[in-house]
């Protein structure tokens, strides 16, 4: 199955964006009558049926929608620094997204080399990698924030930072359980300094280690993001 992505729905009908169009009728060379499956990104599959191509634009008229169920019964929201290299960042945002995750917020930090993100750029990431997945739900991508205007904001559930700066031997696996809602801070190459982790522990967060391997940033962000994932499925499997 080929899974199209369009939240431009009125009554029975759905429009494709022009990026969506084009692949459907130029690359897919799908045309008129032709069934097409789409998401919205907030968990429904629709099927539809090509209705009419204007201007290059594709409209479809829904025959079906399905809702998709929660099938991970946790959540899990990964707060990131920003890569020097924007490539290194855009490879997290796919893998994160097809393995499982629900937020994403790019966070400043002391030692962050980068101060923003192209977020349009970004989404469109998250979106390919949801149609590649055949997920139907779209992770929650926040504008860039500071480090010291993320820690006081509310964040529900377990609170974890992860960084390489000794201070706790608890390895991520054993600092959450099946269901938990998660949120996990991930520093720049140059790590957290001391008082940000300080001010995150004071804030209520846990740290964390990732093993005894010194992780890039975005391997680190795949690592929580598969960890969090496979804890539920072993406990699921368990139980």
């Amino acid at each position: 199955m080929i899974l199209f992505f369009s939240n431009t729905i009125e009554d029975d009908l759905i429009r494709l964006d022009e990026d969506e169009s084009r692949h459907c009728i130029k690359v897919l060379r799908l045309g008129k009558n032709d069934t097409i499956y789409i998401t919205d990104g907030e968990g429904h599959l629709f099927e539809a049926c090509i209705s009419d191509i204007d201007s290059g634009r594709v409209l479809a008229k829904i025959l079906k929608t399905s809702e998709s169920p929660e099938l991970r019964g946790f959540r899990l929201h990964i707060a990131i620094a920003p890569t020097k290299n924007s490539d290194r960042l855009e490879w997290f945002l796919e893998k994160a997204t097809e393995i499982g995750i629900d937020e994403i917020t790019p966070v400043f930090c002391t030692h962050s080399e980068r101060n923003r993100i192209n977020i349009e750029r970004a989404r469109k990431i998250l979106i390919s990698a949801v149609k590649q997945s055949l997920k139907t739900r779209l992770p929650r991508l926040n504008e860039g924030i500071s480090y010291k205007d993320f820690i006081v904001k509310p964040h529900p559930g377990r609170k974890l930072i992860a960084s390489c700066i000794s201070g706790s031997e608890q390895q991520i696996q054993y600092a959450c359980a099946k269901g938990d809602e998660v949120v996990v801070l991930i520093g720049p190459e140059g790590d957290f300094t001391d008082s940000e982790i300080q001010t995150a522990i004071k804030a209520g967060f846990v740290q964390v280690s990732l093993g005894e391997s010194r992780l890039r940033t975005e391997t680190a962000g795949v690592y929580v993001t598969a960890a969090v994932n496979l804890i539920n499925r072993i406990r699921e499997i368990k139980s």
